[in-house]
This record gives structure tokens, sequence and C-alpha cells, in this order.
């Protein structure tokens, strides 16, 4: 049985892309499953505290609305193991600046932070996040690492530290991890715009789906998703860049391939296909938020959810302290 790995961030609602991509291929998985609730990335930008508590709970919530099974998986707030921040601040020591500017999120990002004077006002924590990133990899010498493609440079740039810090210590202190993610769905892109993936940061609110949105906002925003004048239902992402993403979105709630869903929407006008779209994302999302709502309600399932939360980062720490006690002995920190 394989470990694997993943995390998102609490920062905000989640969204379809963080389901579809995510969270519904890891539900029935069979593997050995860690994943964390990445409440340490969501302050690497401006936070509000009160919105930043509400969200670690709701993430949880949700997690369990989707089906995750909190008692047979290794799910936990990130912030709870302090091996994290431990094990990233050695990693940082062992980084240089050039790898972390080359970082594309980060160039993106922190264009975000210019302001009109030129002034540049970049968190720190924007440049160093993928530095934590590694250090939530490596704690737990994951098999498979299942992350988005947008990440893969991120999870190079984890290969090449612990590489780096094995080849200096001359010990195998992390296993070298693999990158995994889904063939459909792994990249669910904005509604919008196309261009760039669906995401919680995105300015434009009506290009991305949240979980909790209303019946009436998901109609609204997929209805009025941008597609093409070809009015042909066909994935090709050179030419109809959203309608394949729609087209993506319907298999991967389905679990049909990309070919079948084309097949099925042979001769439909691009109103019947997004209504249709639409109907299958409402209908998911719903089974979602009735159990979300129910939990959120129900004071003795949240007590019962954040105590096996607890327990689970109490597992895992114990095998995060592992880790950095080989680390720390290997850079010459030991203390017996």
């Amino acid at each position: 049985m394989k470990r694997i790995l993943t995390g998102i961030q609490s920062t905000n609602n989640l969204t379809l892309g963080n389901y579809l991509g995510a969270i519904k291929p890891l539900i029935d998985i069979k593997d050995e499953l860690y994943l964390f609730i990445a409440d340490l990335h969501s302050i690497t930008v401006p936070f509000n505290p009160d919105e930043l508590r509400e969200n670690r709970i709701n993430t949880a919530l949700l997690y369990k609305s989707m089906g995750l099974d909190f008692e047979k998986n290794k799910i936990f707030f990130q912030s709870c193991v302090p091996e994290h921040n431990q094990l990233n601040y050695v990693l940082l020591c062992h980084s240089n600046l050039g790898e972390l500017q080359r970082m594309t999120q980060f160039k993106d990002k922190s264009s975000k932070f210019s302001q009109e004077n030129k002034t540049l006002t970049i968190p720190t924590g924007i440049l160093v996040y993928p530095i934590l990133m590694a250090a939530d990899i490596l704690l737990y010498k994951p098999d498979i690492v299942h992350v988005g493609k947008d990440q893969k440079q991120h999870i190079e740039l984890t290969r090449n530290l612990a590489e780096r810090m094995n080849k200096k210590y001359k010990k195998e202190l992390f296993k070298i991890p693999e990158h995994s993610f889904n063939k459909v769905g792994s990249k669910i892109l904005d509604l919008q715009n196309p261009e760039i993936k669906m995401s919680k940061s995105n300015e434009n609110k009506k290009g991305t789906i949240f979980i909790l949105d209303s019946e009436g906002d998901i109609r609204k925003k997929i209805m009025s998703a941008k597609t093409d004048s070809l009015d042909n239902v066909k994935y090709d992402e050179e030419n109809q860049p959203g309608v394949s993403n729609l087209l993506t979105i319907y298999s991967s709630i389905k679990n049909i391939s990309i070919t079948d869903a084309e097949k099925h929407f042979i001769g439909k006008k691009y109103g019947d296909f997004k209504r249709e779209v639409a109907d299958t994302v409402v209908s998911e999302l719903k089974k979602i938020q009735d159990v979300f709502y129910e939990l959120k309600n129900n004071k003795v399932e949240k007590e019962k959810l954040m105590k096996q939360l607890k327990k689970n980062a109490d597992e895992c720490k114990k095998i995060a302290s592992e880790t950095i006690k080989a680390v720390y002995e290997a850079i010459g920190m030991n203390n017996e």
C-alpha cells in the first residue's frame, strides 16, 4: 500500500476545481492517505483572523461532507504539527534565493502586489511558501504527492531539496516523492478566462464556482461561461478552451471519458450544453451542501470531528518528529 499526501489551503471557500482535481479522486482511495488542511499557507498573504478561524473549520466540514473518512485517513490541521515549521526552516537554509524567484507562481502572485507608484509590497510568505510545501511533503516520506499540474514546479523543487540534503549529509533523510494528478479534472479552468486555473484568489469571482455557491449563482456562472463562436461541442484546448473546460467539468463529475462526453453532446447547441453542465454541477454540489449544513448545525458532530482531527494530528506528529530527529542529527543539532 502506497502513502499518498496532499493538502489544500483554508484561505476561503473550496472551489469546484479543488473538489474535482484534488478531493473527489481520493474519496474511495485504498492507499494510505495523509491530507492536511494547510492553514499555515493561508497566512502567506494578508488575512483576517476571524475569517481564517471560520474557514479552517468549514474546510474540515467540507472534507467530511465530500465523503472523506476521517478515521481511515490522516486528515489534520497543518498548524497542529509544529514539525512542519521546524523542517521548513532547515530546508530554507538549504535553498537559494534564485530558485525561489524562478517559481512561476511567485512571479504571477507577486505581480498583484505592485502599487501605482511601482512600489512592491510583496509578502515574504509568497516567496518562501514553496519551502514550507516541501517540508509538508518530506516530513511524511510519501510515495506520491497528489496535487494539480500547476504545482509540478514546486514538486521538482521539493525533489531537488531532498536530493541535495541526502547527498550533502550522505544519508537517506528523505524519500524522493513522485508527482501524481488525474488525467481528467486535474486542472479546472476559470469560466471567464479559460487561460488560467479556477482559483479562490482570482479577482473576478464570476469565473469561480465555490462549493457553497447557491444554485442560482452556479447556473448563472456556467451559463455566462466564455465559449466561442463555433457552436460545436468539441474538446480542443487550443481553439476552444472554454468549451473544453466545461467538458472536463462534466466528464469529471459523471466519471466518464472526455470522448464519451463529446459523443453525448453531438449536435447540441451551446445553450443546451451549458444547461446540462449546470444541472450536473448543481446536483453534485447540492449533495455536499446538504451534508455540510447538517454538520455545521450539529454541535455534537462538530466536536466529534475536531477531536478526530486532533487525534490524527497527534499520530502524524509521531512520524514527523522521527523525521526531524534524523535531520537534526544529520546537521549536528542532536540533543541526546
